[in-house]
């Protein structure tokens, strides 16, 4: 729930939805709201002799659709960010195949994710882990990564006194007990081989689920740890009749729409690695970058960008051409979360000066550039999403309990390294361009490394003054 005056939101409040959140939010969902109104995006820019300056709408539509139409569709590439709503991955995918653009990316971390729909969902579901009786976390902090979902597991915890939690990754605290039972693939492979006490513990219950993350995922071997996984998933018997528990965490809220959507490689295209190297090649000349802007900027260095998103942040510094558009709370949109369930999202408040809807930004430049996109407005472009991904069309249906997965097609087989799983929210404050830009989120930040750096200056001091005491006689008592 969005409460607003005018344009400027006020307060974000839960709504009472027991099969994801129940009626809860984290203190970040509830106080991020001052970002929506800070380093906003309110009028377009060209760059020109290496600066930004503010364009009118139609002057900056001709210049990119310009550039489109002079680049050789080979050369042309798009990416997703994380926060992007389906209506605008469609609108955004189907421009680039009418261009004939081949290379596009919705992974800005690099997760080795696709396929089978089942293989990339959080196939248990939300509510569904208080029915599990033994888990296994692999490379994720839920604690940071996904709030809501830790919680369940805590309630889990307290409801079944004796249930065993497993860690593969980062100790952390993560207000439930659990074993620790190593940091990196190799304590994947072991239990994938049938090793340890926690193997039997899995294979011996009656709902055993897995909970892969993204610090498992996005790294070089990312293919061969996520068929690993799926590995020790068969050799419990995690996904049977009436139950599936394979799961994959998703921290992005805007990805799992656009998997489904299939915001991906077509054949002969390039991935998001492949895209950054073209560009540092001068084999991609254009990318369109829809609100991507955790991935460092200087790999655009090569390319003419088009940024389209609704804050001044990493990305929008370094384009050629900026699109301002609307944030969440300002435009009609489905997202998808973890679980594959399709959220209708409703405008609360309008975007501020002149930044536009998402889908809308791109269907105008579609008709600048000669492909007019064939939907004139929201409905005819959800009727066109939907008959893509009829699941988009089901709003607030959760996975379906057992739903088929063949676990011998997901990941890769190859060789695994020695790294341990690190979680890839490193500062639970600024994960995103709206975090970034509030005031109370850069306070919290401030204070929580503040926090940190004094217990780490406490225990450095704290050891001599333990190992002394030691020393003396008695000391151990």
């Amino acid at each position: 729930r969005v409460d607003v005056r005018g344009r400027e939101v006020l307060r974000i409040l839960p709504r009472l939805n027991e099969a994801v959140n129940e009626e809860w939010i984290s203190d970040k969902t509830r106080f991020i709201w001052d970002g929506l109104r800070r380093q906003r995006l309110d009028q377009p820019f060209i760059r020109e002799n290496g600066k930004l300056r503010p364009a009118r709408w139609d002057e900056a539509l001709t210049v990119v659709a310009e550039k489109l139409k002079a680049t050789p569709k080979e050369k042309i590439a798009g990416v997703v960010g994380d926060l992007a709503p389906t209506e605008a991955v469609k609108a955004l995918k189907d421009l680039l195949t009418a261009i004939g653009a081949p290379h596009m990316d919705c992974r800005q971390d690099g997760a080795k994710l696709g396929g089978e729909r089942a293989s990339y969902l959080f196939n248990t579901g939300i509510a569904g882990l208080e029915r599990a009786d033994a888990i296994l976390l692999v490379g994720t902090n839920p604690r940071k990564e996904a709030a809501m979902i830790n919680a369940r597991l805590r309630k889990t915890w307290l409801a079944h006194l004796g249930i065993r939690i497993g860690v593969i990754g980062e100790a952390a605290d993560l207000s439930f007990d659990y074993e620790h039972l190593g940091e990196g693939p190799e304590a994947l492979s072991g239990l994938a081989a049938g090793k340890g006490d926690f193997f039997q513990a899995l294979k011996n219950a009656e709902r055993p689920a897995i909970v892969i993350g993204m610090g498992a995922l996005t790294r070089p071997d990312g293919e061969a740890v996520l068929a690993e996984a799926a590995k020790l998933a068969g050799a419990i018997g995690a996904v049977k009749e009436g139950w599936n528990g394979f799961n994959i965490l998703h921290t992005a809220a805007g990805r799992v729409g656009a998997l489904d959507l299939k915001f991906l490689p077509a054949e002969g295209g390039r991935d998001l690695a492949g895209i950054i190297e073209g560009c540092k090649s001068r084999e991609i000349e254009v990318v369109y970058n829809l609100g991507a802007d955790e991935i460092d900027p200087r790999n655009w260095a090569g390319a003419f960008m088009v940024y389209q998103g609704h804050h001044g942040d990493a990305a929008a510094r370094v384009a050629d051409v900026v699109f301002p558009a609307a944030a969440y709370t300002e435009q009609n949109a489905i997202y998808v979360n973890t679980e594959g369930r399709a959220q209708m999202a409703q405008r609360a408040a309008f975007p501020p000066g002149e930044a536009r809807e998402d889908w809308a930004i791109l269907r105008a430049l579609s008709d600048r550039v000669g492909k007019t996109l064939p939907y004139d407005d929201l409905f005819a472009l959800r009727q066109a999403m939907i008959a893509d991904a009829p699941s988009l069309g089901r709003i607030d249906q959760g996975p379906e309990a057992g739903a088929p997965l063949d676990l011998s097609k997901i990941g890769k087989a190859g060789a695994l390294g020695k790294e341990p799983f690190l979680s890839p929210v490193g500062d639970f404050y600024m994960t995103n361009a709206i975090a970034r830009a509030s005031k109370t989120m850069a306070e919290c930040s401030a204070t929580m490394a503040e926090g940190a750096k004094a217990k780490s200056a406490h225990a450095y001091f704290l050891k001599p003054e333990l190992h002394a005491a030691l020393s003396q006689p008695g000391g151990a008592a």
